[in-house]
């Protein structure tokens, strides 16, 4: 008789199950309702390899799945968990090795996140203008403290209508203020008080182009009622006729103006003035000046000696270049050619890349010309920098360079041609292209 339910059969006491002291487990139950699956053909005898664990996703478990064990044979049967842990963190716990968790959605997240290239870009970019402004501001304040500001135009009297553009009066005198006895022996300017106007340009800028008139400073003029620059005492004009030169002698700067404007009809906005010593620290801060002369001269009052053809002048040189008129036939007219050339040459050299971007160039030359510039209370660094724009212009081909027209002489005044003169000035003041032309 059977006393087992559904139909089971057997000998208890040979059975193993579980809590049997027996060595071996308890083998699986009879289960007629679970259908066991064949069992899979036998294969050769291969030697183990390390199972191939696919690409998982996040969350995937392959231990619940059959596939690897239909497919390859060796995987494990359903159900059975070997034991074997790949590393892989599953599920929305923490952990995990290499400076990463796992996230929420079971995905990874970098524990330091990636830099921003373009907020980086941005900033550098803010912190570069920021420097290069700060700079700029305590530039131009720098700069603007060194100007003398000495001259005022306000005491010129009964002044001609303005035109077109800005007109500077630019004067080199023969001051020697702040240079030691070595230097005036070394630069052969003499020891003489006072100062006296060595040469004397118009340089117009204006919608025509450039324009730069030299005044030969042994031009005929005549003296006009003024107003003393220290007195303020109104001196009546008696039609005196002097050298040009002497205007500034007689009353310094204002009286010059007040000539020149009497003379020729054309209003002067700025004055500018520089001496000896400003003249060749100048050249010198920027290393020289290149200029090709045409022909030898040498002259012993001025210290020049000088070969024909391409050289760079320092500015002992310099100075004694602008200054020769003895070695000339033209005399003062040659004289003042040759101050036009050597300054279109300073300023063309000067206002390049390779000095306004080197700081180790731009400081000294703007310290040796600004601690020499005597101006008007008027002048701006900005009209400052305009005018020596402009005379960087009449050497590169918008410009003209003429000295002022002469038509005769009387002793060793050169006579101005008025008619030429009066033309000339029309011709500024309209913004028209200047046709005449100068000795």
């Amino acid at each position: 008789m059977n006393d087992w339910p559904d139909r089971r059969t057997g000998d208890r006491s040979e059975r193993y199950g579980r809590g049997s002291a027996a060595p071996q487990p308890e083998g699986a139950r009879s289960m007629p309702h679970i259908q066991r699956r064949p069992a899979p053909p036998q294969r050769p005898q291969v030697p183990p390899r390390r199972p191939q664990v696919p690409p998982q996703s996040p969350g995937y478990d392959d231990r619940y799945q059959d596939g690897g064990h239909q497919a390859g044979g060796y995987g494990p049967e359903p159900g059975y968990d070997s034991g074997y842990n790949t590393g892989q963190v599953y599920g929305s716990g923490s952990g995990g090795s290499g400076g990463r968790r796992g996230g929420g959605d079971g995905g990874y997240v970098q524990g330091r996140p990636a830099p921003d290239w373009r907020r980086r870009i941005k900033l550098g970019a803010l912190t570069l203008v920021v420097v290069v402004l700060a700079v700029s501001v305590s530039t131009y304040f720098w700069a603007d403290s060194k100007l003398k500001r000495e001259v005022d135009l306000s005491k010129v009297i009964e002044r001609p209508e303005s035109g077109d553009g800005t007109n500077y009066l630019i004067v080199g005198s023969d001051s020697r203020e702040g240079m030691s006895a070595e230097e005036k022996k070394r630069l052969r300017t003499g020891s003489a008080e006072g100062k006296r106007t060595d040469s004397m340009m118009i340089l117009h800028d204006g919608s025509n182009g450039p324009t730069l008139i030299s005044l030969p400073r042994d031009s005929n003029v005549e003296i006009p009622t003024f107003k003393g620059s220290e007195s303020g005492k109104t001196f009546q004009g008696t039609g005196r006729q002097v050298k040009l030169n002497a205007a500034y002698a007689e009353d310094g700067p204002e009286l010059l103006v007040r000539t020149v404007e009497f003379n020729t009809g054309l209003r002067i906005d700025h004055y500018v003035e520089i001496g000896f010593g400003g003249f060749a620290k100048i050249v010198d801060a920027i290393g020289g000046v290149e200029l090709d002369i045409p022909k030898a001269f040498k002259d012993k009052k001025s210290g020049a000696d000088f070969q024909a053809g391409k050289q760079t002048l320092n500015g002992e040189q310099s100075l004694a270049f602008v200054r020769t008129r003895y070695a000339f036939a033209g005399s003062d007219l040659d004289r003042t050619k040759n101050q036009q050339k050597f300054l279109a040459a300073l300023a063309s050299q000067t206002a390049t890349p390779s000095t306004i971007l080197n700081p180790f160039k731009l400081y000294p030359t703007m310290g040796a010309g600004l601690d020499t510039l005597i101006v008007d209370k008027d002048m701006s660094l900005w009209s400052l920098g305009n005018m020596f724009f402009a005379m960087k212009g009449v050497t590169g081909g918008e410009g003209t360079s003429m000295n002022m027209p002469i038509s005769g002489s009387i002793g060793s005044n050169l006579v101005w041609d008025k008619a030429k003169v009066k033309q000339l000035v029309q011709q500024l003041n309209d913004g028209e292209k200047v046709t005449v032309k100068g000795d």
